[in-house]
């Protein structure tokens, strides 16, 4: 059996809305590929809520009111509930939402439809080592659900590119590896130790970095003369980590929808074989990225147990008793 952590479903009033892939209105099709490929389960979510990845002129998808959100949420809990050997689903969540926001996330939380949350790595520009995202790490921490932290729409890190497959492929990739960095900067797994926090595609090019992590925390060329400690430089505030960043790496989680075997390969020596979880981010990637998928995986140089539990495995530890067992042959 194979579970997919990483997959997006989309109701018909936004494909009515917005321009975006078919593929995100058929649930029976994603099913029916992924079925014949070998994934039994799929946990779905949107990253933009009710609203769309591609930016549209006047439209903000932090602006969803909680009736829209909540229209969205039932509709993809009814698909839950319509396919439940097949699909889970995350309840979207906005960081900044709020205490109202974050009230109607935590009782969605309460359904069997949903096991995690998705959220974006940046918001309007804000990364979330911010304080005000306080509220929501502390709910992920209490309810002890999965977080897929996704790439936004608009990333930050793809400010100033014009062109729309440079923020797709580029940008948010970016932006994934800049706000994992700064939830382990921001000092959240430090402060919640059983926070479960999952990067899409391999954690970016976070798995690189790890040294330039610590220098961000312990930057030499500031060092307070003659202090064994990390001094800030001009304008910072003194890292609120008692232990370099890179020490946290291995309590982070990350997808493999990536086409890149060499980021997969450095996740599993980075973070863990423990803590990489199969994904395709299909749809609205096509049917072929499932197969090529499958094939990246199958073709890593680890052992058949290591390999096992990147397909199924390590998501089950992950989500617990909120993942259906495999459907008996001829059930």
């Amino acid at each position: 059996m194979t579970i997919d952590v990483h997959g997006h479903l989309s109701p018909p009033e936004s494909l009515r809305r917005f321009p975006m892939p078919r593929s995100l209105g058929d649930a029976e099709a994603m099913i029916e590929t992924k079925l014949a490929a070998g994934i039994d389960l799929t946990v779905i979510g949107s990253p933009v809520g009710a609203g769309a990845m591609v930016p549209v002129p006047g439209v903000d998808n932090y602006a969803q009111t909680e009736e829209e959100l909540a229209r969205f949420h039932d509709w993809l809990g009814e698909l839950v509930a319509r396919y439940p050997h097949h699909l889970r689903a995350y309840v979207y969540v906005n960081p900044f939402g709020g205490d109202a926001h974050l009230a109607a996330v935590r009782a969605r939380l309460e359904g069997g439809e949903f096991v995690g949350l998705i959220a974006n790595t940046s918001v309007a520009g804000r990364y979330l080592d911010h304080p005000d995202a306080a509220d929501f790490f502390a709910l992920a921490a209490e309810t002890e659900v999965p977080v897929l932290l996704h790439a936004p729409a608009s990333p930050a890190a793809g400010t100033g590119l014009a062109d729309l497959m440079t923020v797709e492929q580029l940008g948010r990739f970016a932006d994934v590896t800049i706000g994992l960095a700064c939830c382990v900067l921001g000092g959240w797994l430090e402060r919640h130790p059983g926070l479960r926090l999952i990067g899409q595609g391999a954690g970016g090019a976070l798995a690189l970095l790890a040294e330039k992590l610590d220098r961000a925390w312990s930057p030499e060329h500031w060092r307070r003369d003659g202090g064994p400690g990390p001094g800030p430089g001009p304008g910072t505030a003194t890292p609120p980590l008692p232990r370099p960043p890179s020490s946290y790496l291995d309590r982070l989680w990350v997808d493999t929808a990536t086409p890149s075997t060499a980021a997969v390969e450095l996740a599993l020596r980075v973070f863990g074989r423990d803590k990489v979880l199969y994904g395709t981010d299909s749809p609205p990637l096509p049917g072929a990225s499932v197969d090529a998928g499958l094939r990246l995986v199958d073709g890593l140089d680890i052992s058949e147990t290591d390999r096992q539990a990147v397909r199924e495995g390590n998501a089950r530890a992950l989500f617990g008793a909120g993942l259906p067992r495999p459907v008996p042959a001829g059930a």
